[in-house]
């Protein structure tokens, strides 16, 4: 029976693939390494390096997710195995169509740890920044910049990721100007590394009256956050640090002082700005941390033969590298270097990325 075929098919694929990824994702090797750990953590002198307790808690963690999630699907595979069998010799087609709804939840599941295969550059495991700048255009691009700043803050939330808004520079009447988000979690600037270039909007503008398409541009630039001890010199005459009030809604909680940084590296014309804290002191260690991390991928960028300077990823904010547009009159949205299409733009925008961001890493972009 062709059935039956296909689904013996199916499930020998699945087997294959099983194999293909615990061997990809070193299930011999990280097994070792978490009896390794276990017996690191018995030793009672552990205790007094809390850095390092903490560490090798993390990594138990973190392998103990990855080998459960792949003993669980080694033991899906031999139930199901047995199940199709079972309704082949009893000829049941109510199993044998359970038993294709189990094949593909397995396959999903696979597909889902392939690709973590995906995440294997030096900082996709780290935390990342998000810097969101308006391009030209007034109120339109600032409103647009405030948007694709509520997209990430959504899709990081759907992703259970911490997000710390560190600057964020109000429009002249509504919207944004610039922000940065801090998004915090395992694989952040995996998942977002190439989320870089330009958003592009076409839409007719609530704020003009003529009725008329406008187009506006916001900028997306990702970084990642990495250790503070990183070997980064910097020339403190290269340095402009500007202070000033912090921007805000006003009212009682104003900022009166001028305690929100920005530092300027003059050579490669880097800028980054913190105001999230009422201490200037507090703000201007973190716009620190952010030159040093900007700075540390400039000089990967440099040694990967990336000839544009760091802040030229940024791009001129026009019809430069775009790498989605926004058309919300005719509700569709585009990716520009993927080809990935979809008309519903409300569930884009209210953070449901995914589908993007798998298609250009996949790509390698």
């Amino acid at each position: 029976m062709l059935e039956i075929y296909l689904i013996k098919n199916k499930l020998k694929k699945i087997k294959k693939k099983n194999i293909f990824i615990r061997g990809f994702l070193n299930y011999s090797k990280y097994k070792k390494k978490l009896l390794i750990i276990k017996n690191q953590l018995k030793n009672p002198d552990i205790w007094d390096n809390f850095n390092y307790l903490f560490s090798l808690n993390k990594k138990k963690t973190h392998i103990e997710n990855l080998l459960s999630s792949l003993d669980y699907i080694n033991q899906e595979i031999i139930d199901i195995n047995e199940l199709i069998n079972l309704a082949i010799n009893t000829n049941d087609k109510k199993i044998l169509e359970e038993s294709i709804k189990i094949l593909f939840n397995i396959q999903k599941k696979l597909n889902n740890l392939e690709f973590k295969k995906i995440f294997i550059q030096k900082n996709d495991k780290k935390n990342c920044f998000i810097d969101i700048q308006s391009g030209s255009g007034g109120i339109e691009s600032q409103d647009w910049a405030k948007i694709i700043m509520k997209m990430y803050l959504k899709w990081a939330e759907k992703k259970k990721f911490q997000v710390k808004i560190i600057n964020e520079s109000p429009g002249e009447i509504i919207g944004i100007k610039s922000s940065t988000l801090h998004i915090i979690g395992d694989y952040a600037f995996g998942w977002l590394r190439t989320e870089n270039g330009i958003h592009r909007l076409v839409r007719k503008s609530p704020f003009s009256s003529s009725g008329r398409r406008h187009t506006s541009f916001a900028s997306t630039f990702i970084y990642p956050e990495i250790k503070d001890d990183i070997n980064i010199l910097i020339n403190l005459e290269d340095l402009r640090i500007d202070v000033y009030r912090s921007s805000g809604a006003g009212g009682q909680h104003v900022n009166r002082t001028e305690s929100a940084v920005r530092i300027t590296h003059i050579p490669t014309g880097i800028v980054t700005q913190c105001q999230n804290n009422r201490s200037q002191h507090k703000n201007k260690i973190q716009a620190m941390k952010q030159i040093k991390f900007k700075l540390y991928e400039l000089q990967n960028n440099i040694k990967k033969k990336i000839k544009k300077k760091i802040e030229k990823k940024k791009f001129n904010i026009s019809w430069g590298y775009q790498i989605r547009s926004y058309i919300l009159d005719n509700s569709k949205i585009k990716d520009i270097r993927t080809g990935i299409e979809t008309n519903d733009v409300q569930y884009v925008l209210d953070g449901n990325l995914d589908k993007f961001i798998q298609a250009s890493l996949k790509l390698g972009l």
